[in-house]
């Protein structure tokens, strides 16, 4: 796919403020008769001018439509809209709610994934599957932010259809997105509800993970480290997952037993979350490190039941049987379409907040 280089020296357009004030009216001195000494006539005393009100605020600036993308690429790109209306268009119907209001929308725009493939993610090429320790933050032009891990919108992983939008079908007719959602906005298919619909949108920013968790000896672990943006971390053996409710998930012919992830993370752990963002868990994700230092990201949105609602386990057993040579635990994602997300013999578990360069 062959993207044009965007064009540069957009500009927004500003809204000037006019101030007006009333202008006072001279007064005549009129005599009744005779001369001024014998029939003064008192001065008629002027009416001050009111002071002039503040100037009305300049309305805000329209959003630029220009999409900036950055981060750990080897081609950091900045993207028109005319730039992204000559990439190949999709067309996709969505679902989600707003509040408690149902919404259905039909977009037109370019697949998320091909943009961050044609920029190239900077990789370390002596790591397995290096690529799936990144996430991308989808910005808006007020600055939220939500996250998608990398390996959540690959084809051979997860596989989310999230486009780049620039216009809606509205009563059968192609316009422009509305100006609260536009000019452009990213979408998150499948999503419960619309908190990774990052309205304005004006910036992707691939990152590298920051975790920390080193390698250990390569040999199946017997306990993982819960550490991070987390209120109660500590380490886990089995016999603590095994004291938690129990959860099933099938993949191809294997079914696991474990730990419901969100409800692991959400409330044996709980979220260290920043109380003064709007929908912090969406700014954040967890990354899950193997004993061999094989590392995964998983962005918290698409776990959270009120999002992405996707199941994850971290299982400890197969089949009925524990997982053994894949270490006492491994973190399972069965909605991926192959499994490199699915840390074995897993050692760390840590919940972080997106950074952006």
């Amino acid at each position: 796919m062959k993207v044009r280089k965007a064009r540069k020296g957009l500009s927004a357009l500003g809204a000037g403020a006019l101030a007006w004030s009333l202008l006072p009216l001279g007064a005549l001195a009129l005599a009744a008769c005779g001369s001024d000494n014998d029939n003064p006539v008192p001065p008629v005393a002027e009416t001050p001018a009111p002071a002039p009100g503040p100037a009305p605020s300049p309305a805000p600036a329209p959003v630029a439509a220009a999409l900036a993308l950055g981060g750990a690429i080897e081609r950091p790109w900045t993207l028109t809209l005319a730039d992204l209306q000559a990439l190949e268009p999709t067309t996709q119907t969505v679902n989600y709610a707003a509040g408690s209001t149902p919404q259905t929308r039909t977009y037109t725009g370019t697949l998320l994934w091909p943009l961050i493939d044609a920029a190239g993610v900077e990789v370390d090429a002596t790591r397995s599957n290096d690529i799936l320790n990144h996430y991308v933050v989808a910005r808006g032009a007020d600055d939220y932010r939500a996250v998608f891990a990398l390996g959540e919108l690959m084809p051979n992983f997860g596989n989310r259809q999230s486009l780049v939008v620039y216009s809606e079908t509205r009563d059968g007719t192609v316009g422009p997105l509305a100006a609260d959602d536009g000019p452009l906005r990213v979408t998150s298919p499948g999503d419960v509800r619309g908190g990774r619909y990052v309205s304005q949108l004006v910036g992707l920013d691939v990152m590298r993970s920051t975790s920390t968790v080193a390698a250990g000896n390569g040999e199946p672990s017997t306990e993982l480290a819960a550490s991070g943006a987390i209120l109660r971390p500590g380490n886990w053996d089995r016999a603590a997952l095994l004291a938690l409710p129990a959860a099933t998930a099938t993949v191809g012919e294997s079914t696991y037993t474990g730990v419901d992830l969100w409800t692991f993370v959400n409330d044996s752990l709980g979220l260290d979350v920043d109380a003064a963002a709007h929908n912090p868990a969406l700014s954040m994700y967890l990354v899950g490190t193997g004993s061999d230092g094989y590392k995964a990201v998983v962005s918290l949105g698409e776990i959270h039941p009120n999002f992405g609602n996707q199941k994850a386990l971290i299982a400890y057993d197969v089949n009925g049987a524990a997982l053994d040579s894949n270490g006492f635990a491994r973190l399972v994602l069965p909605g991926d379409t192959r499994q490199g997300r699915s840390v074995s013999m897993l050692i760390g578990l840590e919940v972080l907040r997106a950074t952006t360069p």
